[in-house]
């Protein structure tokens, strides 16, 4: 036996840490420990179950470092799990666990539970008894690693904790076998493969006609913002992050985002990063390929997204590269998996990272996709995934998009030996969009990701200034622009033999979309696509005239820019978007509007639902939404309000329609417009402007907190029509109504907000928030505010020109800054307090006199 057992940091703290719950408030020093651990009741930080989880995994993997009576493992698991369960019961506090020590604190455990080791044998006894010095270790550094209070009165105590902690690392590292040479060869093959398959960002996804094919990505990444919410009604909290920094303060994180909204190029950039630092090893898992077949183990890893190194890489090396803590598993699309499959994916990739812990971990969904708490570990704080949502794309975003994207086009034409006149056109191109982007509301609202900038970018361009205003609209001149003058405006004329109009390609290309919907798919194999246009050509003799289904797929796949080939295996749209667009197309050219009611209260349907709404004709439409009002017997009530909100939702995309219907529309959703939570104030907000019209008079509600839910809602309505409504409720005086007000800014247009809104905000005891260098601006040109949220990533010189020295007494830090130096406040000498964000990085160099506060 050895004479100690101890376990890496890296793989023990992360199972420490889930036996508590994550305080409200930095704990204070001498707290009782049972204070932050209970087992049972609403507060239980785990269940009993949980711990005996814990143990299991604390046992297993000291088990794998460790000569271990193997036969008895599971009864030392049950021993571990009794005293550990102790921890809520004994009269400790943090001061007093400290100051026993790791064995002091051991003897104080297994004497609440004398006896629990009866029938143990002496071997096992020994391993048990010793396996709870280091977890005890452990537990003694997470509670000191948690409070400052601790550390100043007890520094020997903790320094000494410290100390044995580093040394439990060193000699495990002694221990960890040396990768062999086989391992390093092939993992630096990999991550040079990754650089290369990762490096560059193709623009939204799609090979527009004039317009540069990809971007370097290290050269033009947009680095966007995530938020990060907690809180309750009118105390919400929202923290703002780089997302492409959040795997750096957090090991696990679920990262919402809409279509395009830029998830699945973060994931490439984390890739990069990882691949070219050599920190972490990323494995960059598409979920739309093993969708059906569930979350793969990890020597199928390659072999499950088809890597063309899969067949080459060392037996065992992922296992390996998770056991040592160094895998970065980037899992993108969870909603790219069947729903009901969704469930099960989930619980194996929790149980991996419960069996392989010290992994980092980010993945990826559309919003609605799956419900807040999803990846939670029952209870389980280490099992928990933070939970981001990567945040619109602000006005200086956009604006650097759209330089750096007409600084691509002005290098592709360079490359082409293109003339100075054309990169002058370019240049004039670029301005007229930022200025026609600043000065329309309609393009300001579909410049949110960097998905529709770049369509937008790139329509500017082939139209000479001349853009479409609504969503539908957009689409349908991209595949104009894709579909029917692609090749001719690039002189390939003759790529292949086969020639079809932009009507017949569209109609074909809507086919395989349908199918996708249908069979709830998000790729297809070459045969079943093949299939599919098999038994589309006899309807379609202009087609079938060109060739098999085989040949006309050839001619998809290669020669419009929206198919992409999978290893030769399968095929999916360059973006769902597209997939989702088609879709509808194709269900309206068919009638299968009974289809689209079926499935109207499932969120994964509500971009196909509002196109099919925008596609239908006007009779169609009408008896369309009339049957999403209609009673259905089988469903719950909030999926019947789903699909009642879904035929509002719809309004605003029709063109024409019977006054009768508007009129139904209203009369059946006026009072699903009343929200009395918050959650349901939030959702509301993306039916869209028509939800204006059905809210109550602000005005005629006396209560505040409904005040509140409605000003939650309209600031979710991205249309220039809430600031109107928002305008009756800016003279409430509750601070939570004027606080969600003050929010709802980074919204709406900067200066109409700050006009109507921000200055008519009574000032008492509310924190101001600016999220980028216009708010800050436009704020100052209302003679500043005495409280100031920094609610958006801005340097220091930016805060320097912004803020006011004389008018600024409070400043609420609640956002990432690029350097935590802040000297520069001393230039503010009227500045009180500072309020700091416990989850961002601790901030250094603050000026004498200043409170800092969490």
């Amino acid at each position: 036996m050895d004479s100690a057992v101890r376990t890496p940091s890296q793989l023990a703290a992360p199972l420490v840490r889930r036996l508590f719950r994550a305080p409200a408030r930095p704990p204070v020093f001498s707290e009782p420990v049972p204070g932050l651990v209970t087992w049972h009741g609403r507060e239980a930080s785990a269940t009993p179950d949980d711990v005996h989880r814990t143990a299991a995994d604390l046992v297993h993997l000291a088990a794998e470092r460790h000569t271990a009576p193997a036969a008895e493992l599971a009864a030392v698991v049950d021993v571990l799990a009794r005293t550990l369960l102790a921890i809520a019961e004994v009269d400790v506090t943090d001061a007093d666990a400290v100051r026993l020590g790791p064995q002091g604190y051991a003897r104080r455990l297994r004497g609440a539970v004398q006896g629990a080791d009866r029938g143990l044998s002496p071997d096992a006894a020994w391993f048990h008894d010793a396996l709870l010095v280091s977890v005890c270790l452990h537990v003694l550094h997470h509670l000191v690693h948690r409070s400052p209070h601790l550390q100043r009165q007890l520094p020997s105590r903790a320094s000494r904790i410290a100390q044995l902690v580093d040394l439990g690392d060193a000699e495990a590292a002694a221990r960890q076998p040396e990768r062999s040479a086989e391992d390093i060869a092939f993992e630096a093959e990999y991550a040079r493969w990754v650089a290369r398959r990762h490096g560059w960002l193709t623009i939204v996804g799609v090979d527009f006609p004039n317009a540069p094919d990809r971007w370097p990505l290290e050269e033009t990444y947009l680095s966007l913002e995530a938020e990060e919410r907690s809180g309750g009604v009118g105390d919400e909290q929202r923290t703002v992050l780089l997302a492409d920094r959040a795997l750096e303060d957090h090991e696990r994180v679920l990262l919402r985002g809409g279509a395009g909204s830029g998830k699945t190029t973060l994931v490439q950039w984390l890739a990069v990063a990882a691949a070219r630092e050599g920190s972490r090893v990323p494995f960059v898992l598409p979920v739309r390929r093993f969708a059906r077949e569930g979350f793969p183990a990890p020597d199928d890893f390659l072999h499950a997204v088809r890597h063309p190194l899969a067949d080459r890489a060392p037996e065992g090396w992922v296992v390996r590269t998770l056991l040592a803590g160094r895998a970065l598993l980037l899992v993108d699309g969870i909603d790219e998996a069947p729903e009901k499959t969704r469930g099960e994916l989930r619980d194996r990739l929790r149980r991996l990272l419960r069996v392989f812990s010290g992994n980092g971990c980010l993945v990826t969904s559309r919003p609605s996709a799956v419900s807040d708490g999803w990846l939670s570990g029952g209870g389980l704080a280490e099992e928990d995934f933070v939970e981001l949502s990567l945040a619109p794309m602000s006005r200086e975003q956009v604006t650097r998009f759209i330089r750096d994207w007409h600084s691509a086009a002005r290098l592709d034409e360079q490359n082409r030996s293109r003339g100075p006149r054309e990169r002058g056109a370019l240049d004039e191109y670029e301005q007229r969009l930022l200025h026609s982007v600043r000065i329309y509301r309609e393009l300001r609202q579909l410049a949110t990701n960097p998905l529709m900038c770049g369509l937008i970018c790139a329509l500017n361009r082939d139209r000479s200034g001349s853009l479409p205003s609504g969503r539908k609209e957009l689409y349908d001149a991209a595949l104009e622009m894709l579909l029917q003058r692609r090749d001719p405006e690039r002189d390939v004329l003759y790529a292949d033999d086969v020639r079809l109009q932009q009507s017949t390609r569209e109609r074909l290309l809507q086919k395989l979309a349908h199918a996708m919907l249908e069979e709830d798919a998000s790729e297809l194999t070459r045969e079943r696509a093949v299939g599919i246009l098999d038994a589309a050509l006899p309807a379609m003799p202009a087609a079938r005239a060109q060739g098999d289904g085989s040949k006309i797929f050839d001619h998809l796949l290669h020669r419009t820019g929206l198919l992409r080939e999978r290893s030769g295996e399968s095929v999916d749209f360059v973006h769902r978007t597209f997939q989702d667009y088609l879709a509808a197309k194709e269900i309206v050219a068919r009638g299968r509007f009974p289809t689209l009611v079926d499935h109207a209260h499932q969120p994964e349907w509500e971009e196909v639902i509002r196109m099919a709404a925008a596609h239908a004709r006007p009779e169609e439409c009408a008896h369309f939404l009339d049957r999403l009002l209609a009673a259905a017997p089988g469903l719950r009530r909030p999926q019947v309000n789903h699909r009642r909100l879904m035929a509002a939702a719809c309004l605003e995309h029709v063109t024409e329609l019977d006054p009768a219907v508007q009129h139904l529309v209203h009369e059946r959703t006026k009072n699903l417009v009343r929200p009395t939570t918050e959650l349901a104030a939030r959702g509301l907000g993306w039916v869209g402007p028509i939800v204006l019209e059905l809210l109550p008079d602000p005005g005629q509600v006396p209560d505040d907190r409904q005040a509140l839910l409605l000003a939650i809602t309209a600031t979710r309505v991205q249309d220039d029509a809430a600031v109107d409504y928002l305008a009756r409720l800016r003279s409430r005086s509750a601070l939570p109504v004027r606080a969600e007000l003050a929010r709802g800014w980074r919204h709406f247009d900067t200066e109409r907000y700050a006009d109507e809104i921000i200055a008519h905000l009574a000032p008492d005891g509310l924190y101001f928030p600016v999220s980028d260098a216009a708010e800050l601006t436009a704020l100052r040109g209302l003679g500043g505010r005495p409280r100031i949220q920094v609610a958006g990533v801005m340097r220091a010189e930016e805060l320097l020109a912004g803020l006011i020295p004389d008018q600024l007494t409070h400043l609420w830090l609640n956002a990432e800054l690029p350097d935590t130096d802040l000297s520069w406040l001393s230039g503010f000498p009227r500045l009180r307090v500072l309020r700091v964000n416990p989850r961002l990085p601790r901030v250094r160099n603050v000026p004498d006199g200043v409170e800092i506060t969490a």
